[in-house]
């Protein structure tokens, strides 16, 4: 009887030890033992708070600095445009040939005037077209403000430009005179020069008459009065 329960307390002692360390194992693991597998590693890869916005940061960096890029290269292009304006000289009456012709259909309320450079180098129509239609009213045709380009148009050799001119309503009731001949003024020193009326002759209004700035095409909306 003595060897037998010497030999059961022998066998709980060893039962508690294995317990004892079983629970000690458990106790590491949950105080922070280093763990392994997939969700380790990605929590491991995973930045930190203050790197993820460091890295947040350098990409708005790099777009606002894309963006300056693109706006200066805008900005540099204008800027030859107008340096290329600039240093061309204004275009006179020996560089261009001006002619007019019907704008539409009967009645007859508008002509169009164009310029075409006839150089063989380039040249630029800057303004309007000084026209005056009749010795009887010296003041010059009123331009349209609308009308006007943001830079003066630059012609290259055999290049137009062009400028639409108000004659009157088109009403039966209107006060109109005839005219087949007008003078035109180049601006910023082009000179002057007669140009012949479309058709043989032309009706205007002096008090609904005007002009549009020269450019290098007709604008709906802009050239439209």
């Amino acid at each position: 009887m003595r060897k037998l329960r010497n030999r059961t307390t022998g066998l709980a002692a060893v039962t508690t030890a294995v317990l004892a360390l079983s629970l000690t194992a458990c106790g590491e693991g949950s105080s922070g033992v280093k763990s392994s597998g997939p969700a380790a590693d990605s929590a491991a890869s995973a930045p930190a708070p203050a790197q993820a916005e460091k890295n947040t940061d350098t990409a708005k960096g790099a777009a606002n600095g894309k963006n300056a890029s693109t706006a200066q290269a805008a900005g540099a292009a204008k800027g030859s445009t107008g340096q290329a304006a600039a240093n061309t000289p204004v275009c006179t009456t020996k560089n261009v040939a001006i002619s007019a012709a019907y704008q539409g259909g009967p009645p007859y309320t508008h002509i169009v005037l164009t310029a075409k450079n006839t150089s063989g180098h380039s040249c630029k129509l800057t303004g309007y077209p000084e026209i005056e239609f009749l010795e009887s009213h010296r003041e010059n045709v009123p331009p349209v403000a609308k009308s006007k380009p943001a830079t003066p148009v630059v012609l290259t050799a055999g290049a137009p430009a062009y400028a639409l001119v108000k004659l009157s309503d088109g009403g039966r009731t209107e006060n109109t005179e005839p005219v087949t001949a007008f003078s035109v003024t180049l601006q910023g020193g082009g000179g002057m020069t007669a140009v012949k009326a479309p058709g043989g002759g032309i009706a205007v209004n002096p008090a609904k008459w005007a002009t549009g700035y020269w450019t290098p095409e007709l604008r709906n909306g802009a050239d439209d009065f």
